[in-house]
C-alpha cells in the first residue's frame, strides 16, 4: 500500500492547513502519515549537513524515505513560504529522499488572501524542481478554507473539502504507483 506523508508548512496551533492535513490523515489512516517534526529542526547549516545528523533531521529524512509520496500544505507569508517550512525544504536538498519522490500540494488560502498564495506555491515548485521531486499537477489543488471551517476536533467537515482532499491523495498515490502523468 502507498504510504503518503503529509507535511504542514505552519508551526501555528490553529492552523487551517495542518487541519487539512489532519483531516485527510483522518480519512485515510492507511494511506497517510503526518509529520509533526517542523517546529523541531534546527535552522539549516550546510556544516551540520553530515552524518550524524541532528536527531530531528534524521527524523525528517527518515520519515520521508519511508513514504511513497508526499503531500504539503503550506500557508504563505510576506509573499512567500514561511521560513520554518523553507527550512525544512533546506534540509531535504543534502538527502537523497526526494528525487523521484511524488508530490502535491493544497493551497488552503482563504478567499480575501490577496495572492491566495501564489508566491508560496511559485517558491514551493522552484525548490521541488531543485530536488528533483515529482510534482502530480493533479494533486495540487486551490481548497480555500476558513479557520470556522475548522471543527472543535481540529478537523473540517465539509463534504466539498474533504473530496478535494480525497482527490489529492488519489492523485499522489496514483502517481505512487506509476498510474499519474506528472509535472517538473
Amino acid at each position: 500500500m502507498t504510504t503518503v506523508l503529509l507535511v504542514s508548512g505552519s508551526t501555528r496551533a490553529g492552523s487551517t492547513n495542518t487541519a487539512l492535513l489532519r483531516t485527510a490523515a483522518a480519512m485515510d489512516p492507511a494511506r497517510t502519515r503526518l509529520y509533526d517534526g517542523l517546529a523541531a529542526l534546527p535552522a539549516f547549516n550546510p556544516d551540520d549537513d553530515v552524518e550524524p545528523l541532528p536527531p530531528a533531521v534524521a527524523d525528517l529524512r527518515g520519515a520521508l524515505a519511508a513514504a511513497d509520496a508526499l503531500l504539503i500544505c503550506t500557508p504563505e507569508y510576506a509573499g512567500a513560504l514561511p521560513g520554518a517550512f523553507k527550512n525544512l525544504l533546506d534540509w531535504t536538498v543534502g538527502g537523497a529522499e526526494m528525487p523521484g519522490l511524488p508530490v502535491g500540494w493544497i493551497n488552503a488560502a482563504g478567499v480575501a488572501a490577496p495572492t491566495g498564495g501564489r508566491g508560496a506555491h511559485t517558491e514551493l515548485a522552484t525548490v521541488l524542481g531543485y530536488v528533483q521531486a515529482r510534482v502530480v499537477d493533479a494533486a495540487c489543488r486551490r481548497v480555500p478554507l476558513t479557520r470556522a471551517q475548522v471543527g472543535d476536533d481540529g478537523l473540517i467537515a465539509d463534504p466539498a473539502v474533504r473530496a478535494e482532499i480525497a482527490a489529492a491523495l488519489d492523485a499522489v498515490c496514483g502517481c505512487a504507483a506509476g498510474e499519474q502523468k506528472v509535472g517538473l
